[in-house]
């Protein structure tokens, strides 16, 4: 039951907001997570070596919302594998909020 409520909760989100679409390897929207998440990430824990997304399991979507009076015009969801010391482990799972102009204004982390 828990799959099929995320599962329809997932489909109104990418239906409602945009359309989803799996990620080549340079995309601008991403590379703008990838570093913004990794220098946050680096303020918490310095021995964070590398940040790298899973380029499978990302999906970015275009967004046209707003959190509080900010807009969002861009979401990328999916896994990255948080290097320590160069050692990872298993994936995180993220979401990137991206703003006008491109600006990051979220990047999120959670084990799974």
């Amino acid at each position: 039951m828990k799959i099929l409520a995320t599962s329809l909760a997932w489909m109104a989100f990418t239906l409602g907001a945009g359309t989803a679409f799996a990620q080549a390897a340079a995309d601008p929207a991403v590379d703008a997570c990838k570093s913004t998440g990794l220098l946050a990430l680096r303020e918490r824990s310095p021995d964070i070596t590398d940040l790298v997304m899973d380029m499978e399991s990302l999906a970015v979507t275009k967004a046209d919302t707003k959190v509080g009076d900010v807009p969002v015009k861009m979401v990328v969801m999916g896994e990255a594998y948080i290097a320590r010391n160069d050692n990872t482990g298993k994936p995180d799972r993220f979401v990137c909020l991206l703003g006008e102009k491109g600006k990051v204004l979220l990047t999120f982390f959670t084990a799974k």
